[in-house]
């Protein structure tokens, strides 16, 4: 009986952190409450709060469950060839994945909101972002020393840029429902790098 119970918590709060997840990425952090997620799963605000205390550790959860996720998924592109350009553009084919969905990155979004964000999770953000750019760092590394790419600047900063530009073309192409662009101007980016 109390294995039943506690997959039962475990899968409310999966389904809870579903639920939050979708939300944020089509309407921000600020735009969502306990109340849409109550409504949405059919429970209490009481039941979310028995699993989540506050909103503050709901985000939290969603962060670092999205930075496993993501980190996980970023192992499977490290397999996906030989080289770095592959890896890169991998990576850009993560968040056209999303964008199909029609969602955002939820990092990204939670980056939009980050001024009103309690500082537990301000500094989960910046930490899932510092983890990009280090793995973007290490895979630039590497396509410079096999010859696979070109760079004009350090690998870091390469990889600063190109993770943020990645984020900035997923905006555009939100505001213009247009997948296809994103994925235009991330083979471009690519292209850029391999010349």
């Amino acid at each position: 009986m109390t294995i039943w119970t506690t997959s039962a918590a475990a899968d409310t709060a999966s389904r809870i952190l579903d639920v939050a997840e979708r939300l944020v990425q089509l309407r921000g952090y600020n735009a969502f409450s306990y109340a849409d997620v109550a409504a949405e799963l059919g429970l209490t605000k009481a039941a979310l709060h028995y699993h989540f205390a506050s909103k503050a550790a709901l985000g939290i959860a969603l962060i670092n469950r999205h930075t496993s996720r993501f980190f996980a998924t970023l192992a499977d592109v490290d397999s996906l060839g030989p080289t770095a350009a592959a890896r890169v553009t991998g990576y850009t084919e993560l968040y056209a994945r999303v964008l199909r969905q029609h969602r955002m990155c939820l990092c990204g979004m939670l980056a939009a909101d980050y001024l009103t964000l309690p500082e537990p999770m301000r500094a989960a953000v910046i930490a899932f972002f510092n983890r990009n750019e280090a793995w973007m760092t290490s895979v630039l590394e590497k396509g410079v020393e096999d010859g696979s790419l070109r760079l004009n600047e350090t690998a870091a900063d390469a990889a600063s840029a190109l993770v943020g530009a990645v984020e900035g073309l997923m905006l555009v192409a939100r505001a213009y429902d247009d997948v296809e662009r994103f994925e235009r101007s991330a083979a471009q980016l690519v292209a850029a790098l391999t010349k």
